[in-house]
């Protein structure tokens, strides 16, 4: 083999190896892109610590906004709908103290750093609202999929009613 031959060889294989870094590379960075607006949807059960409103709040503490795909809410394990103008009319019928309702729609988008009660009453008190929070705590389901701007990814959060021995 002359000189000319195994420098061309060499040139061939640094091509390769070079087009594999670059593959490799370009893939990374698609993936960290999608990691950088990625939106993480949390729900929560309480009071609100800066103030007197109680219920189900909802927040997106991701790097990214939110798309919601679809809700659905269930009561005492029947399904009645999405957490639409519907769904929560239906939850809070017939309660003795209506809660306050915050609604979206499917594709509705969700910002980064969002954060509201989606169920709630003012001046929140456990025992004067034992009526509430049992619809919160043991008999109410809300499941959201949600995707990031990129789409695709499918992800969920859920709020599940407690078991009777967790209070």
């Amino acid at each position: 083999m002359d000189a000319e031959t195994v420098v061309a060889v060499c040139a061939v294989v640094i091509a390769v190896a070079s087009l594999a870094v670059s593959f490799y590379e370009a893939r990374a960075a698609r993936q960290h892109n999608r990691h950088s607006v990625r939106p993480l949807l949390q729900l929560h059960r309480g009071r609100d610590p800066r103030g007197a409103k109680g219920g189900i709040r909802l927040t997106n503490t991701g790097l990214g906004p939110a798309v919601i795909v679809s809700t659905t809410l269930t009561l005492d394990g029947e399904v009645i709908g999405a957490w639409n103008r519907v769904g929560p009319n239906r939850v809070r019928d017939g309660l003795a103290v209506r809660p306050n309702v915050v609604t979206f729609s499917e594709t509705e988008t969700i910002a980064t750093g969002y954060e509201e009660f989606l169920l709630s009453v003012d001046s929140y008190e456990p025992q004067a609202h034992a009526e509430f929070v049992d619809l919160i705590t043991r008999r109410l389901c809300l499941e959201i999929h949600y995707e990031s701007l990129y789409g695709g990814e499918n992800y969920h959060v859920a709020l599940r009613p407690r078991s009777g021995a967790e209070g």
